[in-house]
C-alpha cells in the first residue's frame, strides 16, 4: 500500500475516532456536569460526569503537577507519535493493523488533546457493571483504546494458529 493512502486511511481514521469522542464529550459536559449520576437497565449503565487528572481507574492522579505533565503530556505524545510513525512507515503492516493502530491513535490524542484544553484532566462520563462489581468511569476514547487493543490481540492469536497449523 502506497504511502499517500496509507495515510489517507489513517487520518480518517484519527479524525472519526477524535470526532466521536470529543462530541460525546462536549454533550456530556454540556447535560452531566453538576448533576446527580443518571442510571439505566437496572443500573447496569450509569453516566456520571467526572474529571480524571489521573489514567486507568485514576492511576497517577495525585502525582505532583510537573509529574503528571511529563508523564501523561509529554511522553503519551511521544508514544502516539512513535506509533504513528510505526503505522505510516511498516509496510509489513496488513489492513487489520493499519485500522487497529489507527483507533488507538485516534482514542490516545483524544484523551491527550483533553489535557491540554483542561488543564490535564480528561472528561469521563460513563460506568457499567453490575452492584459493587462496576468499572472505572471512561469515556469513548477508552472504548476505542480497548477495542483497538482487544482487535490486536485477536488477530495476533489468529494469525499464530493459522501459522501454526499451516506447517
Amino acid at each position: 500500500m502506497k504511502v499517500v493512502k496509507r495515510l489517507l486511511i489513517i487520518f480518517f481514521i484519527i479524525l472519526a475516532c477524535v470526532g466521536c469522542d470529543q462530541s460525546t464529550k462536549l454533550l456530556a459536559t454540556k447535560t452531566l456536569a453538576n448533576k446527580p449520576t443518571a442510571s439505566f437497565f437496572g443500573d447496569t449503565f450509569r453516566l456520571q460526569y467526572t474529571e480524571n487528572t489521573g489514567s486507568f481507574l485514576g492511576l497517577g492522579g495525585n502525582l505532583p503537577n510537573k509529574q503528571r505533565f511529563l508523564f501523561f503530556t509529554v511522553m503519551v505524545t511521544l508514544i502516539l507519535l512513535g506509533l504513528f510513525a510505526y503505522t505510516l512507515v511498516n509496510k509489513k503492516l496488513d489492513i487489520t493493523k493499519i485500522f487497529t493502530f489507527s483507533i488507538i491513535l485516534g482514542g490516545g490524542i483524544s484523551n491527550l488533546y483533553d489535557r491540554i484544553v483542561n488543564e490535564g484532566a480528561v472528561v469521563d462520563f460513563m460506568n457499567m457493571g453490575i452492584g459493587q462489581l462496576r468499572t472505572g468511569i471512561f469515556n469513548v476514547a477508552d472504548v476505542l483504546i480497548m477495542v483497538g487493543v482487544f482487535v490486536l490481540l485477536i488477530h495476533s492469536i489468529k494469525k499464530e494458529n493459522y501459522e501454526k497449523n499451516d506447517l
